[in-house]
C-alpha cells in the first residue's frame, strides 16, 4: 500500500514536472503499478518522456530538474547499468529512493511494463504506449549455459587459491545473472535477478539460500556445489532445444571436487 509522504511526493512532483514544457509526459512504474505490493520501503520510478527538439538540453539539466522535486541530497546516472540517462536520487524529508529514467518520446515505448501516466501532452505518451506493445526480454538460456561451466571452474579457481572474498561475490553473480532469473521463468515471473524471490517464488528461495558462502573456504566449496546442482535442476525445465555442454560440465566438477579434496 502506498505511504503518504510516497503519495506526498508524487503530488508535489507531477504538478512540477507538468510545468517543464519540454516534456512530452510523465508515468510511473515499478511497484506503484500493483499499488498493493508497495510499501515503506518501495522507491519511485518515474519514466520521464521527454520531447525530442529538447532531448540534448533536458539531458544537460536533469539535476537542475531533480532538485526541482523536492529536498535533493545526492544523485548520480545509471552507467553501472547500462542506463546512463537514468539519473538515481536520494531525497530527504522523507527519506527516499526516487529513480528519474529520462527517456525520448520516440523511445518511451520500450519497457517492460505499463507505467501509469501523471500527465502527458494531448496523447503523446500513450500514443506511444499503443504503438508499442511492453515486453518483457526473455534471457537467452543458450547465453547461460555456455557460460555457466567456465564460471564454476573460474570460481573454484579463486577458492582454491585462497582468494575467498572473490569466490562469494562471483557466487552473487551468478545467483543475480543466471539461478535468479532462472528461478523467476520457472515460475512465470519478469527475470529481474533476484527481485521479489522471497515473496514470488519461496520454496526456490530456501534452496538459493544454499548458495550463501560463509567466509570459509569448505562454505565456499559447499555453495559452489549447490549453485552447479541448481543450474542443472532450473536448466532441466527448459533444456529443450540447448545445446548443453557436457564436456565443460563434466570437466569443471571434477575439478571442483578436486579443489573440494584440497580444502
Amino acid at each position: 500500500m502506498i505511504t503518504s509522504a510516497q503519495q506526498r511526493f508524487i503530488n508535489t512532483a507531477s504538478p512540477t514536472l507538468e510545468r517543464d514544457k519540454r516534456l512530452a509526459g510523465v508515468a510511473l512504474g515499478g511497484s506503484y503499478i500493483k499499488r498493493e505490493t508497495m510499501d515503506e520501503f518501495s522507491g519511485l520510478d518515474f519514466l520521464v518522456a521527454v520531447r525530442e527538439e529538447f532531448w540534448e538540453e533536458a539531458l544537460r539539466d536533469r539535476v537542475k530538474i531533480a532538485e526541482s522535486l523536492g529536498r535533493l541530497l545526492a544523485s548520480f546516472t545509471g552507467e553501472h547499468i547500462q542506463r546512463p540517462d537514468l539519473l538515481i536520487c536520494l531525497y530527504d524529508e522523507p527519506l527516499m529512493h526516487v529513480d528519474l529514467n529520462f527517456v525520448r518520446l520516440a523511445d518511451a515505448g520500450k519497457r517492460y511494463d505499463d507505467p501509469v501516466i501523471l500527465f502527458q501532452r494531448g496523447s503523446m505518451l500513450s500514443d506511444e504506449f499503443t504503438r508499442r506493445p511492453a515486453r518483457v526480454p526473455t534471457p537467452d538460456l543458450q547465453w547461460f549455459e555456455d557460460r555457466f561451466w567456465i564460471w564454476i571452474h573460474f570460481i573454484a579457481t579463486r577458492v582454491g587459491r585462497g582468494e575467498l572474498f572473490d569466490a562469494i561475490d562471483s557466487l552473487g553473480f551468478l545467483r543475480l545473472h543466471v539461478l535468479g532469473p532462472l528461478i523467476s521463468m520457472k515460475n512465470g515471473f519478469p527475470p529481474h535477478g533476484v527481485r521479489h524471490i522471497e515473496r514470488d517464488c519461496p520454496e526456490e528461495a530456501r534452496m538459493l539460500t544454499e548458495t550463501l558462502a560463509e567466509y570459509d573456504a569448505k562454505s565456499c566449496i559447499r555453495a559452489l556445489k549447490a549453485a552447479a546442482n541448481l543450474y542443472i535442476a532450473l536448466r532441466g525445465v527448459n533444456k529443450a532445444g540447448l545445446f548443453l555442454r557436457d564436456k565443460a560440465e563434466s570437466r569443471a566438477l571434477r575439478y571442483l571436487n578436486a579443489v573440494a579434496d584440497r580444502v
